[in-house]
């Protein structure tokens, strides 16, 4: 499945695959890197990692050009899809691509009826909460995050009801 946006760019966005994953884990841990804690769980995260959870949700990798430089991986939950590890490589940051990548996981979310997407920002990214609620997330203190670092404070957990079946 692939996906475009509007952003001056015109980037592609196209589903990843396991086979994917070593690519998926540079991508993110360089749009990662010098942005988050270096105790942060992702740089611990191995490509058998990224390819079992890619088997068992998804993912997406976004181009510019045919050059990757972002991703995004997605966990099914009860009653939902947990989004994590968005990322844009920093040259190419601020120009509407993080948006591109979570419009095609809600594309994809809401073509399998999925009713609701999840997100955890970490205790160090605040500014983030503002970036994802523009994105239609709201805050959900009362969903506890299931992959929360213990060496971390709790994440603050976002969630995004999509409208599927008819609702």
């Amino acid at each position: 499945m692939i996906f475009s946006s509007t952003a001056a760019v015109h980037p592609l966005v196209r589903a990843a695959a396991p086979e994917d994953a070593a690519l998926i884990l540079q991508i993110t841990l360089k749009a990662w890197r010098d942005k988050v804690h270096p105790s942060s769980s992702v740089f611990r995260e191995t490509v058998g990692d990224v390819a079992q959870q890619i088997a068992e949700g998804g993912g997406c990798i976004l181009y510019i050009a045919d050059a990757p430089v972002g991703s995004v991986r997605f966990a099914p939950v009860p009653g939902a899809w947990e989004v994590r590890r968005m990322g844009v490589l920093p040259e190419h940051r601020g120009q509407g691509l993080g948006l591109a990548l979570m419009n095609a996981v809600v594309a994809g979310a809401l073509q399998r009826e999925v009713p609701e997407l999840r997100l955890a920002v970490r205790h160090d990214q605040s500014s983030l909460v503002e970036f994802y609620s523009g994105m239609g997330f709201a805050l959900a203190p009362e969903i506890e995050y299931a992959h929360a670092n213990p060496a971390s404070p709790p994440p603050t957990v976002m969630r995004r009801k999509l409208a599927v079946g008819g609702a």
